[in-house]
C-alpha cells in the first residue's frame, strides 16, 4: 500500500502546482473514516481507496480526480456525508465523490437488473463527468486483483461476469485498454477457472520449449527495419489466455489450431515511418492476405490509432505485428486518461466521446433493465465496419449493421424518416447488410416513422431504442385516442354536463399523472365505465345498471386495414378485412384485437371487453387467407399465381399444408382491397380448372 508521502510525491511529480496539504487532507480523512474496517484479504478497509489513488497517479490525473479516489467509499460505507466533503474538499470534488457512490451496488433487485441500474446511474455520471468513469474502472480493477479473497464463489462470479460484460468494454471503448485486458483476464480465471488453467499451461510449455523465439523474431524485426535507416521499438509477446480461449470459442477450433499466437509492436517516431516500417515488414515477409487493418487512416471509435497486419514469419508460423508511433501507443493504452483535457482545461475531442453522447440516448430510449442491458452491450460490443455518406462523412458501425443503423448513426430524426436507401447509387431494401466502403443515401419522406419490423434487422443499440421508442409513443398515442372516443361516450351517459375542471380532478381521483394518461388507461380497460363515472361525478354512477345491461356503443371506432396502427390488431383466427363486419376485444393492459362478426372464437366465449368498430373510409386493405387444393399436375401453382396477378393480389405467405394425391392444399395470405376484391378472387380460382376448391380461411 502507498504511504501518505509517496502518494502525495507522486502527485507533485507531474502536477508540482497541487495542493499537497489537501491531497494530505483528504489521505488522513480517508484512513480515519474507514477506521478499523476491513477488506476480505484482512487487509486494513483504507488501503483500497489509496491503491486506486495510486492507479489514478499513474496516468498522470489532476489533483481533483486523486482526491475522488482517495473518498469514493467514504459516504457509501461511513459516516461522511456529501454536505461534509464539499465543506472540506469543494464542490467538484464532492461532485465526483457523490457521482461515483451512485454506482453502488443494489442488493434487492435481480442481477440482471442490477446490473443494469448500475450502467443506468452510470452512465447518467459519466455524462456529467467523465473522471467518474475513471475513478470507477480503477475501482472495479483494485477489487478484481483482490477478487480472490471473497470466499463465495457466486459472488466472485457474479461480480466477474459484471466486469466482463460492461466495465471491460467501458475500458475499452475510452481507449484504455491495459485496464480492459487485465479486467478480461481476472473475469476469464473465475468464470472458465479449466480454460484458464489449461491455456496458462499451455503458453507455459510453448514458453519453456521454444525459449527465446519470442525475442529472436522481435531481432529479426529489429533488425530488418534498421536496416531500412527507420528509428524503432520492437517488443513482443503471447497473446494473453482470454483472447486465445475467445478466438478458440469464435473459430470452433482447439489452442494447436491457432497459429497467431505471438504479437508484436513496432513503434516508430512519426506517423510516416510506421508506413515505410509496414512496407519493409511486408517485403521481407509473406503478409496474410485479409488481415492487413488501417487504424491510422480510419481510427476507431475510441480514438484508436495503429496499423494491424499478420505475417508468416516461417514454418508457417504466423504473427500478429502492429505499428504507431510512441504518442500513439501511449493513448492507445490509456485512452481517454493519457491526454486528460481537464489538465489543459479544455473538452475532449468528438472521437473520444462521441459514443457516449449515443449511449445516453440509448438510456433515454429503454423502457426496462433487460432493454437497457441489450442495448447498451449492442453499443459497446462488436467489430466495426466504415460507412461513408455522399457528401464524405465517414461513420463508425458494428458487423452486419444496416442502412436503418446508419441512418440512425447520422441521426435520430434521418432514421426516423427514412423509407428506402441507396448503396453506391443502387436502390437497395433497408435490411440490406452494409460492408467496409459503402457510401450510404438515406431516402426520407416528412410522412414517415419508426416501424416495429425494423427490430428485426437493426443491429445498433442507437437503432433499436430508438425504434423502440417511436413505436411505444405511437401506440400510446393510439391508445389513448380509443380512450378518447370512449371517453366521450362515458361523459354522454352522466346526469349533466360536465366543464374542463372535472376532468382535471377526476385525474387526481383517480392518481393518474395528466389527462392523456386517463384516456390510456380507459383505452387499455384499466378503467371500466364506472370507475370514470365515479372520477368525473361522484355518485353519478349509483343508479346505472350492471355493466352487462349498460347502453351500447352509440358511435363505432374506425380501423383501417393492412396499417391498422399499434394499438390494434387484425386477428389471425378470422383474418378480418374491409367489407367484414368487426368487433374489437380490448383487454387490460394490450392492445385491441379485431375480429369479425362471425368469428369462432368469439362463439366460444372470450374474458375481454367488447368494442363496436368499423373500417375507416381510408382503409388500405388487409390480408385475407385462402385455403386452395390444387391439382398435383404440371402448371397449378402458376395458374393460381396467375389468377392472383390478375386480380392485383399480393401474395404475402404460400405454404403447402398437405400433399395427398391427386391434390395438394395450399394455405395462402393475400393483400386484398376489401371483402369484394377477396370473393372475387375465390370465385375465379372455384373456375379454374387447375383448381378443385378454394374457400376463405
Amino acid at each position: 500500500m502507498l504511504r501518505q508521502y509517496e502518494l502525495v510525491e507522486r502527485v507533485l511529480s507531474y502536477a508540482p502546482d497541487a495542493d499537497e496539504a489537501m491531497l494530505n487532507r483528504a489521505y488522513v480523512y480517508t484512513v480515519q473514516k474507514h477506521g478499523t474496517q476491513k477488506r476480505a484479504s484482512g487487509d486494513p478497509y483504507f488501503s483500497h481507496p489509496v491503491e486506486v489513488a495510486g492507479l489514478m497517479t499513474e496516468l498522470k490525473l489532476d489533483q481533483e480526480t486523486i482526491m475522488t479516489a482517495l473518498l469514493h467509499d467514504t459516504v457509501e460505507d461511513t459516516l461522511a456525508t456529501t454536505e461534509e466533503i464539499e465543506r472540506l474538499f469543494g464542490a467538484n470534488v464532492a461532485r465526483l465523490v457523490d457521482g461515483v457512490t451512485k454506482l453502488s451496488k443494489i442488493e434487492t433487485m435481480t442481477e440482471s437488473e442490477r446490473a443494469a441500474e448500475n450502467l443506468r446511474k452510470f452512465l447518467l455520471a459519466m455524462s456529467e463527468d467523465l473522471r467518474v468513469l475513471l475513478v470507477k474502472l480503477a475501482d472495479r480493477l483494485h477489487n478484481m486483483r483482490t477478487l480472490h479473497f471473497i470466499r463465495s464463489e457466486d459472488k466472485r462470479r457474479r461480480i466477474a461476469r459484471e466486469t466482463m460484460e460492461i466495465y471491460a468494454p467501458l475500458a475499452q471503448r475510452v481507449g484504455m485498454y491495459e485496464y480492459m485486458r487485465e479486467m478480461q483476464m481476472l473475469s476469464f480465471q473465475q468464470l472458465e477457472p479449466e480454460a484458464y488453467a489449461t491455456i496458462t499451461g499451455r503458453l507455459e510449455a510453448i514458453r519453456t520449449e521454444g525459449e527465446g523465439e519470442v525475442d529472436t523474431i522481435a531481432l529479426a524485426f529489429k533488425q530488418a527495419l534498421a536496416g531500412a535507416g527507420l528509428s524503432i521499438e520492437v517488443a513482443g509477446r503471447e497473446k494473453h489466455p482470454y483472447s486465445i480461449w475467445k478466438k478458440m470459442a469464435e473459430r470452433h477450433v482447439s489452442f494447436e489450431q491457432i497459429t497467431d499466437i505471438m504479437a508484436f509492436r513496432v513503434l516508430t517516431d512519426t506517423v510516416e515511418d510506421c508506413y515505410a516500417a509496414l512496407g519493409v515488414l511486408h517485403q521481407t515477409w509473406q503478409m496474410i492476405p485479409g488481415r492487413f487493418k488501417d487504424y491510422i487512416s480510419t481510427p476507431k471509435m475510441n480514438g484508436y490509432r495503429s496499423l494491424h497486419t499478420s505475417l508468416i514469419y516461417s514454418n508457417a508460423m504466423r504473427v500478429e505485428v502492429q505499428i504507431k508511433t510512441r504518442e500513439m501507443h501511449q493513448t492507445n493504452e490509456y485512452g481517454l486518461a493519457a491526454h486528460w483535457a481537464y489538465k489543459q482545461g479544455g473538452t475532449q475531442p468528438d472521437a473520444q466521446v462521441g459514443w457516449l453522447r449515443d449511449l445516453i440516448e440509448i438510456l433515454d430510449a429503454s423502457s426496462d433493465a433487460e432493454e437497457l442491458l441489450e442495448n447498451t452491450k449492442m453499443a459497446m460490443y462488436q467489430d466495426r465496419i466504415f460507412a461513408f455518406t455522399p457528401k464524405g462523412s465517414l461513420f463508425q458501425l458494428p458487423k452486419g449493421a444496416t442502412p436503418i443503423d446508419f441512418a440512425f448513426a447520422v441521426h435520430t430524426d434521418l432514421g426516423a424518416a427514412a423509407v428506402g436507401a441507396k448503396i453506391n447509387g443502387r436502390h437497395v431494401p433497408l435490411r440490406t447488410p452494409l460492408v467496409n466502403g459503402d457510401v450510404v443515401e438515406i431516402i426520407k419522406s416528412r410522412t414517415s416513422e419508426p416501424q416495429l419490423s425494423w427490430l428485426s434487422f437493426a443491429v445498433t443499440g442507437k437503432a433499436r431504442a430508438a425504434i423502440r421508442r417511436a413505436v411505444r409513443q405511437k401506440e400510446r398515442a393510439e391508445i389513448a385516442a380509443i380512450g378518447r372516443k370512449l371517453y366521450d361516450e362515458i361523459v354522454e351517459r352522466l346526469p349533466s354536463n360536465i366543464g374542463k375542471k372535472a376532468l382535471a380532478e377526476a385525474v387526481k381521483r383517480l392518481k393518474l399523472g395528466s389527462e392523456e394518461d386517463l384516456m390510456v388507461a380507459i383505452g387499455q380497460a384499466r378503467l371500466d365505465d364506472r370507475q370514470v363515472m365515479e372520477a368525473l361525478m361522484p355518485g353519478s354512477a349509483a343508479h346505472m345498471p350492471e355493466a352487462e345491461d349498460w347502453p351500447k356503443q352509440k358511435r363505432a371506432i374506425a380501423v383501417r386495414g393492412l396499417t391498422p396502427g399499434m394499438a390494434f390488431k387484425l386477428a389471425e383466427c378470422c383474418h378480418p378485412v374491409p367489407g367484414d363486419r368487426i368487433v374489437g376485444l380490448r383487454r387490460p393492459g394490450m392492445g385491441v384485437e379485431v375480429h369479425s362478426i362471425d368469428c369462432l372464437e368469439l362463439a366460444n366465449g372470450v374474458d375481454a371487453d367488447w368494442i363496436d368498430l368499423s373500417w375507416d373510409a381510408r382503409t388500405d386493405g388487409a390480408i385475407g387467407r385462402l385455403r386452395a387444393e390444387l391439382y398435383n399436375r404440371p402448371g397449378t401453382l402458376a395458374e393460381m399465381a396467375g389468377i392472383f396477378a390478375k386480380n392485383h393480389a399480393n401474395v404475402v405467405n404460400l405454404e403447402m399444408t398437405q400433399r395427398e394425391n391427386p391434390f395438394h392444399t395450399y394455405v395462402i395470405d393475400l393483400e386484398v382491397r376489401d371483402l369484394a376484391h377477396l370473393t372475387r378472387i375465390i370465385s375465379a380460382l372455384r373456375a379454374s380448372d387447375a383448381i378443385a376448391q378454394a374457400d376463405r380461411i
